[in-house]
Order: C-alpha cells, then structure tokens, then sequence
C-alpha cells in the first residue's frame, strides 16, 4: 500500500494523517470528508520556488486553483509565497476575502463577462491572460473608460498534444482556449495589444494539459513560444518579459502513474528557455508555472462510511459508502482510477476485492472498480487517497445531497477549512411556487 505525505498506520491500525487519526477525524467532523496534509502541499509548493530560487531565474509559482478553492487554501498559498490563478468572479471573490495580495493574482478563463473583468480592474490584480478577440475589445473599452492600465498575458495554442486524457487536452489547435499560434490568430492578437495605451503586454501563456509525466511537450511548447517571441523582436523590436508555461504536472493516483518531482519539470523548462534565449538573441524572461493538482491532489484524502453491500454471485462485490459522483465525479467523467484502504483496518491484508459505489441514483456511480481491501463491513471507514483535486470544486449537490466537509491537518493538529452544508443550506435559494393554478 502506497503512502503520501504524513500518512502513516498507528499503533490501534488506523490510518494517520498529519499525526491525526483518521477515524477520529470521521468521528469528529463525519463523513464524507475531505482531509488535506498541509505539510505536504508546503512541501510541493517550496519544490518548484526553490527551484527556480537555486538556479538564479526570476519566476513565479501560482497555485491553479480551479484543482480546490476556499479562504483557508488561499491564505495557505499566500503563507508559501505563491502566486494564485483564478478562472472566475467567484475565485477571484474568495481570494479577495482570504487577503491575498490582489498583485500576485492571474484571472484566466475563455468566457470571462464584462463585470468579471470590472471586477479584476477594481481589485487591481496583477495580470489578466487574454483567451480570445472578443476579450480584448472588452479590455480596451474597460481600460480606456476607466484610464486604468492592465498587464495581460496572451495565451496562444502551441499545436502541443500532451499524453493525457482527451478532455484534459489543452494545447493542441482544436481548442475553446487561446490563439492558435500557427493560424495567424496569435500574430493578430498581438497587433491589437502591442501598443495599447492601457494594456501593458509581458508576453505569451500557453497549458498544454494535464496528468503529465514527461517534459517533452513542455520543452517543445517553450520552443515555439520562444520562436514566436523571437519573431517578434525582429520584426516589431518587441521583447516580451515573461513566459508561461502553464501547468499540469501529474501525480501518483495508481502505481502506473510516474510523476516527477517538482525540480525535474521546473529545470527542463529552464534548460529550453535558456537555450532559445541565447540562440535568438532575447533577454530571458520570468518564467511564470501553474501547478494545483500536483499541488493539492495527493495530499487530499476522502473519508466515507461504509454502508450497504451486495455480493452479484461470480460477478462482482459492492460495496456502497456515504458519497459518490456528488463529491468525486472525476471517475464518472473521466475513468479516473483511484486507490483505497479500509482507514479502521490499514495495517490488515488486503485479501478481498470490492466495488466501491456511492449512493446517487447512477448506474455509473462508481468510485473504484475492483479495488483491493481488507475484508469490509458496514461501519468501516474507507479512505479513498489522492482527492484532493477537482474533489470538492467540482462537488454538486445532485440528488440533494449536501457537499462534504474539509479539514485541514498539520502536526498533530486539525481544522475545519469548510463547514458540512446542511439540509437548510440547500434549500437556502428556493422560492414557493407563486402561478396561480390556470386553465388548461
């Protein structure tokens, strides 16, 4: 059985997260519940900083927070000296609450309204990457009304096909994000913002995808980034000052997943960008990464109940817990594999396979197949690893059911990071039916 971060199996064989028992954390706060090590995700976050920091180049490491968002989280980032990488309103919102420092804040997004990006002008963020022609026109009416400048990045699509799921695939042409940089489109965009009064352009950002386990595509992604920005400077005598490449850096979810560490992504880049910054003659630029699965996704853990089970003679055995595709729909969606331990029974064999269901009313409500346990019973706590990305910030309240809730654990100590709703808190934005009954 395979670790992360703090865990570890106590005397009493439970599970142990940041020296806390698990069982006791679903004792305390319930289940389903989501318990994320901080010390780890301290751990990644130092990795890529003081990479860069070591090999002399001026960067920054913005926590892609899409992977799992609340106040708690944000205020964690702004501890680690990390930039932050929001994609909504409501992102941007929380982080404005949580007091992280609105100049180390990049709003992204492929549709961001009118009032979303009032809003980033308003809290004088730090950078705007620019998705599309429409965003820009909205750009230039927003900052010419308000005579108000924005640094933008541009994000183009660099014809790079990471290795990875279809629908986590996002640097290829065939797009809704950014402007291809083969078509003509990138060269256009960067037309109508070089000399703008108000748009102050550092450079290019380009994401080719997610789940990552090799460097190539990000060296041949910067290569056609730098080229770009080389272009440029001879033809416009425009030098850009940063380049973004982007995250997607993959972790262990199963044992065929072979991530590397932090260093190894960050020092391929390096070495690519260096190597075309010499060739073309560019000043090298702040080099500016995105990682938050390989951030958050490992050190989060989902704790349930396990509940009913059903045994299909010579097919299969189920298992059911007291969550599902509401709080964790990336197998749904996906078919992501997940790895799991019966939290109550850790230092147990694992002699027995299950079927691990959740309770919403789907037949593809699954969250492991086939999963290798120690013999279940109704009661047990099961701990599903490596959760805590697209978790919780994709949970719905399908069927009603209410999110889960999250506590953070560190040295020994725990918290709550976010409230269990309640049956009141769903139906808090419900109205009575007011028609009056017509004729039909």
């Amino acid at each position: 059985m395979h670790l992360y971060g703090t865990q570890q199996i106590n005397e009493n064989g439970h599970l142990t997260i940041g020296g806390v028992d698990s069982v006791e954390l679903a004792k305390k706060y319930g289940t389903p519940l989501f318990v994320y090590d901080l010390q780890l995700i301290r751990e990644r976050a130092r990795g890529f900083i003081e990479t860069f920091k070591k090999l002399g180049i001026k960067a920054e490491v913005a926590y892609a927070s899409k992977a799992f968002s609340c106040i708690a989280i944000y205020q964690l980032a702004k501890e680690e000296n990390l930039s932050l990488d929001v994609v909504s309103g409501g992102e941007l919102f929380t982080a404005i609450q949580a007091g992280f420092p609105s100049k180390r804040i990049h709003f992204h997004g492929n549709n961001k309204s009118y009032s979303e990006l009032e809003f980033a002008f308003d809290s004088k963020i730090g950078c705007i990457v620019v998705d599309n022609f429409y965003e820009i026109e909205l750009l230039k009416e927003i900052s010419e009304e308000r005579k108000q400048k924005m640094r933008i990045l541009l994000r183009v699509t660099p014809g790079v096909e990471a290795h990875t799921h279809d629908f986590i695939t996002t640097g290829q042409a065939d797009s809704k994000f950014g402007f291809d940089l083969n078509n003509g489109q990138a060269d256009r965009a960067f037309l109508e913002v070089k000399d703008h009064e108000y748009l102050e352009l550092l450079g290019l950002h380009c994401h080719i995808g997610s789940q990552i386990f090799e460097t190539d595509g990000f060296g041949l992604a910067a290569e056609k980034l730098m080229k770009k920005q080389g272009e440029w400077k001879e033809q416009y005598q425009f030098e850009s000052t940063v380049l973004n490449l982007g995250g997607g850096f993959g972790i262990r979810y199963t044992e065929e997943d072979t991530p590397l560490e932090p260093h190894v992504y960050v020092e391929g880049m390096i070495k690519t960008v260096q190597e075309y910054a010499a060739k073309l003659k560019l000043t090298m630029p702040e080099i500016w990464i995105e990682p938050g699965r390989s951030l958050v996704g490992d050190a989060g853990t989902s704790l349930y109940t396990v509940g009913s089970r059903k045994n299909v003679p010579n097919i299969r055995d189920y298992i059911a817990v007291d969550g599902g595709m509401s709080d964790n729909i990336r197998p749904a969606l996906y078919d992501a594999k997940y790895e799991a331990v019966v939290a109550n029974k850790a230092n147990e064999e694992r002699l027995s396979t299950y079927t691990v269901a959740g309770k919403l009313c789907e037949s593809g409500d699954k969250l492991i197949v086939d999963a290798p346990l120690q013999q279940v019973e109704s009661g047990d706590i099961l701990a599903v690893f490596c959760t805590g990305a697209y978790g919780y910030s994709m949970a719905s309240n399908y069927n009603r059911i209410p999110r889960p809730a999250v506590v953070f654990v560190e040295s020994g100590q725990h918290q709550l990071a976010i409230n269990r709703e309640s049956y009141e808190n769903i139906i808090q934005n419900d109205l009575p039916l007011s028609l009056k009954k017509g004729e039909y």
